[in-house]
């Protein structure tokens, strides 16, 4: 209640706060005069350095990894309890994961590409095997789709597409960079999950045009797609 009335008292007179409150002046002003306890300046110290942790590594770590950062960096012994009231209270957070919906969208009755790779992803040369797949990745102002084509031998990314959807574009633009800046041979696959995307009429007739077959992993199986989903993996992390 003293803690409230003291962060009013820059807009309302601390006498009618107390008089709201049904509270004494008088023990407002004993409590405000009072020495901090051993625990508040514990607490002081604490969230300075959560503070500087925090910052260090750009406002991304939550209770767990300060506190990890605290006991296992810095040697300082503190329960992790105490660092989330701690950073509760002066309103520090981490980077809160939202649940979104799946990237990969099957469309079921439409017949999907043979995986012509069967998880062999050590091709003999680049531009052999091409890997695709989208991920959802945070921005400041919302969620970003990216569709990226990755060479299997070289694991470079050779083509890219961002958005704010997953429509059949997304991958078509990807698809039409990486052929557009690598120019490949026939013989080219390009491999990926079953998700709508990949299986549109307008991502195969993409790869057609420009002389590329397309190959499919199993049904709910990221093995088959796992150079893509590694290459994401480190992404996001």
């Amino acid at each position: 209640m003293y803690r409230f009335i003291s962060a009013e008292k820059g807009r309302t007179p601390v006498s009618m706060c107390c008089e709201l409150l049904g509270v004494s002046r008088s023990g407002y002003y004993a409590w405000a005069t009072r020495a901090p306890s051993d625990r508040a300046l514990c607490d002081a110290w604490l969230l300075a350095q959560i503070k500087r942790i925090h910052s260090e590594n750009r406002g991304v770590y939550g209770a767990r990894r300060v506190h990890a950062e605290l006991r296992l960096a810095e040697g300082i012994r503190v329960d992790r309890k105490r660092v989330e009231r701690v950073m509760r209270h002066a309103d520090l957070s981490g980077l809160v994961r939202r649940k979104r919906g799946r990237t990969t969208i099957r469309v079921p009755g439409v017949r999907v590409a043979d995986d012509l790779v069967e998880r062999r992803f050590r091709p003999a040369g680049p531009n052999v095997l091409w890997v695709a797949d989208i991920a959802y990745l945070r921005t400041w102002e919302d969620w970003l789709y990216l569709a990226a084509i990755q060479d299997a031998f070289s694991r470079r990314i050779v083509g890219w597409a961002m958005a704010d959807h997953m429509r059949a574009e997304l991958v078509v633009d990807a698809l039409q960079m990486a052929f557009a800046r690598r120019r490949p041979g026939p013989g080219l696959i390009c491999h990926s999950d079953q998700g709508s995307q990949f299986v549109s009429l307008a991502f195969g007739q993409a790869a057609r045009d420009a002389g590329i077959a397309v190959s499919m992993g199993s049904k709910g199986c990221a093995y088959d797609n796992a150079v893509a989903e590694g290459f994401f993996a480190t992404l996001k992390k």
